[in-house]
């Protein structure tokens, strides 16, 4: 069966990004590469929200854009299948993409039970929400870079009940950020 991954970075108090969307918070460096690398090599789709979607549709298929000579980061971001939830969103051109309206839960279900590899939701605060209280998230691989924002895009917003998670795992990178692996308490 696949797994739903929330991979995200994360501020120490709980932002996945400041109040403008901006990322220019978190180092990234070939060590940190070499972790995406390797997940990215375990899945083969992207789930996004609208927000970061739009972001990462100008982002990732600039034909300049170079991480470190990995090409292999910047493949899979420009051709895996990608998901994208939105209500406002009327077309999704970046290759690969579709739109879906709302979160079915028989349908995600059906995702999972489907031939492939893993789904991975980047960002998309809103999108982590909806499916931790839905109970379709799998494994939470959060990588907490060592900041404080003080305000942005919380990567929890609006959770009405408490989400209890295992550690299963932490890695302590270089740059002195820890990623930390959880799996929900069920």
């Amino acid at each position: 069966m696949r797994k739903i991954i929330v991979l995200n970075w994360v501020s120490l108090d709980g932002f996945i990004a400041g109040n403008q969307g901006e990322t220019d918070w978190f180092p990234w460096d070939s060590e940190i590469e070499d972790y995406y690398e390797e997940r990215q090599d375990r899945a083969d789709t992207a789930i996004f929200g609208r927000e970061t979607y739009e972001v990462m549709s100008q982002y990732w298929p600039d034909p300049t854009l170079t991480i470190s000579d990995r090409p292999g980061i910047i493949d899979f971001m420009n051709n895996a299948t990608k998901i994208v939830f939105s209500t406002s969103l009327v077309k999704a051109d970046w290759n690969n993409s579709r739109i879906v309206n709302a979160i079915d839960r028989s349908e995600v279900e059906r995702w999972k039970h489907s031939p492939g590899k893993d789904l991975l939701i980047y960002g998309s605060g809103t999108i982590v929400s909806q499916f931790s209280e839905l109970k379709l998230i799998d494994e939470y691989a959060l990588m907490l870079y060592p900041i404080v924002l003080g305000s942005g895009k919380p990567l929890f917003p609006n959770i009405s009940e408490r989400i209890k998670l295992n550690l299963i795992s932490s890695r302590l990178f270089a740059c002195g950020s820890i990623l930390h692996t959880y799996y929900p308490e069920n």
